[in-house]
C-alpha cells in the first residue's frame, strides 16, 4: 500500500501548477483546493494565508532552480563552462513547465502580480541578484581585469530578456540564442 501524499505536499503541487499556468491573482484557494484534492481547512492548516502559500510556492521554483543549476554545475569545468551552466539550468527550468504551457519565468510571473514589499518579490529578487552575482564570480575568475560589474549586468540582461521572450514565444529558443550571445560576450573579453 503507498503512503498517502501529505496535504501541504498536494497544495504545493497544485499551487505549482495553478499558480504557473493561470496566475497568481485568477488562481482562487477554491480551486487550489479541490485541484489538490483537500479541504479547505487543510490550506490554512499549513499555511496562513493565500500570501503565504504563494511565498512558499516561490521559495520552492527557486530550490527548483537550485537542484537544476547544481545538476549542470557538477558536469562544468571551467569559470566559462560554470557561467553557461546558468543558462543552461534556465533551458532546463522551462523544460519542467512545459506540461503546463509554458510561460516563461514563473519567478518573475508572479512577482509582476504582487505588491511592493511583498515577500515573495524578494525571493525573486534574491534570484535574480544571485545569478548576477554568479556572472560576476566566473567573469572575475575568467578575465580579472576586465568590466565585471557591467559585463554580468549584460548578461543577466541578455538571459532574463530572453526568458521573458521564451515566455512569450512558448518555447526555449530565446534562451538558446542568450546563451550564444553570452558565448560571444564572454570570448570578446
Amino acid at each position: 500500500m503507498s503512503e498517502r501524499v501529505p496535504a501541504r505536499e498536494r497544495l504545493l503541487k497544485a499551487a505549482a501548477e495553478l499558480f504557473y499556468r493561470d496566475g497568481v491573482g485568477a488562481t482562487g484557494i477554491d480551486t487550489i483546493t479541490a485541484h489538490a484534492g483537500v479541504a479547505k481547512m487543510s490550506l490554512y492548516n499549513n499555511f496562513a494565508s493565500k500570501s503565504d502559500l504563494v511565498k512558499a510556492y516561490l521559495d520552492a521554483r527557486l530550490e527548483e532552480w537550485h537542484v537544476l543549476y547544481r545538476e549542470r554545475l557538477a558536469t562544468a569545468a571551467t569559470p566559462r563552462e560554470k557561467l553557461l551552466a546558468v543558462f543552461d539550468s534556465y533551458v532546463d527550468h522551462a523544460e519542467l513547465a512545459y506540461g503546463w504551457g509554458f510561460r516563461g519565468c514563473g519567478l518573475l510571473n508572479a512577482a509582476a502580480e504582487l505588491p511592493v514589499g511583498d515577500a515573495g518579490r524578494a525571493t525573486v529578487a534574491f534570484q535574480k541578484e544571485e545569478v548576477e552575482q554568479l556572472f560576476k564570480d566566473y567573469l572575475r575568475q575568467m578575465k580579472p581585469a576586465a568590466a565585471i560589474d557591467e559585463t554580468a549586468e549584460h548578461l543577466s540582461f541578455v538571459l532574463e530578456g530572453a526568458m521573458a521572450r521564451a515566455g512569450l514565444d512558448g518555447h526555449d529558443g530565446r534562451l538558446k540564442a542568450a546563451r550564444r550571445i553570452a558565448i560571444s560576450i564572454v570570448d570578446q573579453l
